[in-house]
């Protein structure tokens, strides 16, 4: 069955099928052995009624035995002897014997007057014969089948054992109860159940089927949103929310979440993929045009406008590279890097650069290994982290009007590289926006036709992926203050954890 609703309706009419079906067994067993222990109750009074009799020396030929209809009798002498039978009893099964005639016997009336008499006048004399007893022990039971009057019916019989007073002679008194009432209870239950069951079933499955249908109805209508989203390809849609707020609610509303990040991962994908065409255009067209020019007129050549046009085409396919590679989770090396080292190396090979940089290493601070270097250490990729220093660097001399600082600290677990610039500095509204990919602000355009807008969002991931931080403020005299803030190596082999993929 592929339908959810087949299946749980299915599964619920099995479950509860099972369930009364081992109920009902219990109830007809429960039922059938009380009714049985109420017969066989039934039969041990009637038993022990002729038996006291039998006890008191009544002759057996004068026992008031009861109707044999309801209560048939057979008292059996030890030895197998029947002594004594209720009226009307014809054939007998469960009991010692299937006789159902008494057999003569000298002593089938116990020694006594033949009037009854009890030999005084209040029945107290000291000659008078002993009383026998009825057997202390319980009574032991038995099914089968008496036969009185030409019908014959199922009984339940009680064996209870009497001795005589006189004669000292032990009898075995059987006397059974009918079992008509018990059958025909269990037959109307067993029928009652036979007839219910199926009608209880259905009632099972249908209302599991239209509770199940009803439950369902937001993951359909949820199921054809998303497939109506996926042959119009249009991620602006929305499955709708149920106002319940169980596990389907928050189904669609995680769907809702999911679509909308998948949207604007897709619009971040188009306009990377348009801004990248965009700033790839410009270099190529002026690189084709000197190339087209220097081939019609060789010495009309400007080889070092075409040499800064392929390096800016090459730095730009380097960013739009190591952002692909970002984007895909790459996990950055876990090697221990000296960040103050790093930012050292990466201010002295910048000769050409149009105002010089300014470094202080604060080896005062209260990290690990303050002192002797070890507190700028760091655990990640040097490639990454030499690119991230060498971006903020960039970024300063294009916005710098006279100078540029960069220092280096450790404190409280984290190394922290502070790049100042003075120049115009960053607008506190565009302060998060300077971050995006291809952003750049107007007076940044005026100043620097080469950026492509890259650079600072690119810190900012690699920055994120070291389990660090790049934020921007005002620095003292003006300008602009990036810094980039890393934890410290703690350990060899230290892996570095951050907010983004790894």
């Amino acid at each position: 069955m592929r339908s959810v609703r087949a299946r749980a309706a299915l599964g619920a009419t099995l479950v509860v099928a099972v369930a009364l079906v081992a109920a009902g067994a219990v109830l007809l067993q429960v039922l059938r052995a009380n009714l049985i222990g109420q017969a066989g109750l039934q039969a041990e009074i009637a038993a022990r009624e002729v038996a006291s009799q039998i006890a008191l020396d009544r002759p057996l030929d004068r026992l008031d035995l009861p109707d044999g209809d309801e209560r048939p009798v057979q008292v059996v002498e030890e030895g197998g002897r029947v002594a004594a039978v209720s009226e009307g009893l014809e054939a007998v099964s469960g009991t010692s014997t299937r006789a159902v005639a008494p057999l003569p016997s000298s002593a089938a009336s116990p020694p006594g007057d033949d009037d009854g008499d009890d030999g005084g006048a209040d029945g107290n004399d000291d000659d008078a014969p002993a009383r026998g007893e009825v057997g202390a022990g319980p009574p032991r039971f038995t099914s089968g089948s008496a036969t009185v009057d030409g019908r014959t019916a199922a009984y339940r019989f009680a064996a209870v054992q009497v001795t005589s007073g006189t004669a000292q002679r032990t009898y075995t008194v059987y006397a059974g109860a009918p079992l008509a009432a018990e059958r025909d209870a269990v037959a109307t239950v067993r029928t009652a159940m036979l007839i219910g069951l199926p009608v209880l079933l259905a009632v099972v499955g249908s209302v599991t089927w239209l509770v199940t249908r009803r439950a369902l109805r937001p993951v359909e209508a949820i199921r054809s949103e998303m497939a109506a989203i996926t042959a119009s390809e249009d991620l602006s849609h929305r499955v709708p929310e149920p106002a319940s707020r169980d596990e389907v609610a928050r189904l669609a509303r995680t769907t809702n979440e999911t679509l909308a990040a998948l949207e604007a991962s897709v619009e971040r994908q188009r306009r990377f993929v348009a801004d990248a065409s965009h700033e790839l255009r410009s270099p190529i067209a002026s690189l084709r045009t000197q190339l087209e020019v220097g081939a019609a007129h060789p010495e009309l050549l400007d080889l070092d406008g075409a040499v800064q046009d392929t390096q800016r085409l090459q730095q730009l396919a380097a960013d739009l590279l190591l952002l692909a590679r970002l984007d895909a989770g790459e996990r950055p090396a876990a090697r221990r890097v000296d960040v103050a080292e790093l930012l050292q190396e990466e201010v002295a090979r910048r000769h050409g650069d149009r105002l010089p940089v300014t470094v202080a290493v604060h080896r005062g601070g209260a990290g690990p290994g303050a002192g002797d270097g070890a507190g700028f250490e760091v655990i990640g990729s040097p490639g990454q982290l030499r690119r991230v220093i060498g971006n903020l660097l960039d970024n300063a001399q294009r916005h710098a009007a006279a100078s540029v600082s960069a220092s280096v600290r450790a404190a409280a677990g984290r190394v922290e590289v502070v790049v100042c610039d003075d120049g115009a500095g960053v607008p506190e509204t565009d302060r998060e926006r300077i971050f995006e990919r291809f952003v750049r602000l107007d007076d940044a355009r005026t100043r620097d036709e080469g950026g492509a807008g890259l650079g600072l969002a690119i810190a900012r991931d690699v920055a994120g992926r070291h389990g660090g931080t790049l934020t921007v403020g005002a620095a003292e005299g003006g300008g602009a203050r990036f810094v980039l803030s890393l934890p410290a190596a703690t350990g060899a082999g230290q892996a570095p954890t951050g907010p983004g993929p790894a």
